[in-house]
């Protein structure tokens, strides 16, 4: 049994390097598909929480290094994660994509505000906070889950719950879109819409993507991390300061709005044009994913059908208000499906989705997934309060 904080650390990262690599190393027909419904990220959570089954570390011993390092990091992830959203080129997106992606995120915090109220005498005590944390990653990604982990203070065990239930009712929802891509033609004439003008969008941000060509270099590597963990301790510091002078937020959200706010600030400056945000971001992102579930038991999942159930009729309450939505305001299925997945599944799956209808279009999917981040951790808060007065 590990029970020295470093040699913790270490294993840690170690494990979920290894993990990261398996679709690298195993690039068979059955791996593929394996790890199309299980994911790097999703395997580093099971992979560790099985490992914490096994008492592999002590989690008296480890818990100082696991708290030193966990919101430290998270807020640097978030930091760097945020330069990578330059809200000039999402204005670009014109107004049609714009509302479709806000409609698909109110319509996923109504679903998830429903889901809860229906099922919330069977998911076990405050599952409001870690459904509100899904929920921040459904609207946004990862980081802002993590955020809002952080602020609600939500036990690993409950959260193993949600992540369970993201990864299988994720995972079924992308095949499910990527089905739906064959009836396009036929919705778009159903919903009398036209996506002339999402051609044109797609082909001018690839072009801005191709003109960013510059190699990735070790200079860009230590800035990004300098700069995210200076940001992350500066902003810890200017937390608790503003708790102590307007304490209707606490200290750790105060943290990550002001993280929040400097990163877009800088998102639209050269410094946001560094390159390596995405890859320093996903590092950190992946070594949050590991500290987190390196604290959760498995033993204590027993009644993972029920938060499946919760899982699957909050995504058929999104798509049911996404087809009225479509329908109104002459949406195309494009537009319906990249905003959809630009929430739930982020800038790894919208830009996949977006490029089976043109890879003219995968910027347009990369972009709205960006905003996500902008919008997931405050809205992913704002319906885990209103589910904590229905609890």
């Amino acid at each position: 049994m590990i029970k020295d904080g470093f040699m913790y650390i270490a294993a840690l990262v170690f494990i979920a390097a290894i993990l990261v690599n398996l679709p690298k190393i195993f690039k068979g027909e059955t791996a593929r598909k394996i790890f199309k419904f299980a994911p790097p990220i999703v395997l580093i959570y099971l992979g560790l929480m099985l490992l914490c089954t096994a008492k592999l570390w002590d989690l008296t011993s480890t818990a100082g290094a696991y708290g030193t390092l966990k919101n430290p990091l998270l807020y640097a992830m978030l930091f760097i994660m945020l330069l990578r959203c330059d809200l000039k080129k999402i204005i670009k997106l014109g107004p049609k994509m714009l509302i479709g992606f806000f409609a698909a995120s109110v319509s996923i915090g109504l679903g998830f505000i429903i889901s809860f109220f229906v099922f919330k005498n069977h998911l076990g005590v405050d599952a409001w906070k870690a459904l509100g944390a899904l929920c921040g990653s459904w609207m946004g990604g990862g980081g802002n889950m993590l955020a809002i982990q952080a602020v609600l203070d939500v036990n690993e065990d409950i959260m193993a719950y949600a992540l369970v239930m993201d990864s299988l009712c994720a995972a079924l929802y992308v095949m499910f879109l990527l089905w739906a891509i064959g009836f396009s033609h036929k919705f778009n004439k159903w919903a009398k819409a036209d996506s002339s003008a999402i051609d044109e969008i797609g082909e001018l941000l690839e072009e801005e993507a191709k003109a960013n060509t510059k190699p990735l270099q070790w200079q860009n590597i230590i800035i990004l991390i300098g700069s995210g963990l200076f940001v992350s301790a500066v902003c810890q510091k200017a937390g608790v300061y503003i708790n102590s002078v307007l304490p209707f937020f606490d200290k750790t959200t105060w943290t990550v709005l002001s993280v929040t706010v400097i990163g877009l600030i800088l998102a639209v400056t050269p410094f946001g044009k560094i390159k390596g945000t995405e890859e320093i971001s996903n590092t950190l992102l992946y070594i949050v994913i590991a500290l987190i579930a390196s604290r959760a038991d498995l033993t204590s999942m027993g009644n993972a059908h029920v938060w499946l159930a919760a899982g699957f009729l909050i995504l058929v309450i999104h798509v049911a208000v996404m087809v009225v939505f479509a329908k109104v305001l002459k949406i195309d299925l494009f537009t319906c499906a990249v905003a959809s997945l630009a929430n739930i599944g982020g800038t790894a799956t919208a830009p996949v989705l977006a490029g089976t209808y043109s890879s003219a279009l995968v910027p347009v999917g990369i972009v709205m997934a960006l905003l996500g981040y902008v919008i997931g951790t405050g809205g992913g808060l704002l319906v885990a309060n209103i589910m904590s007065m229905l609890a």
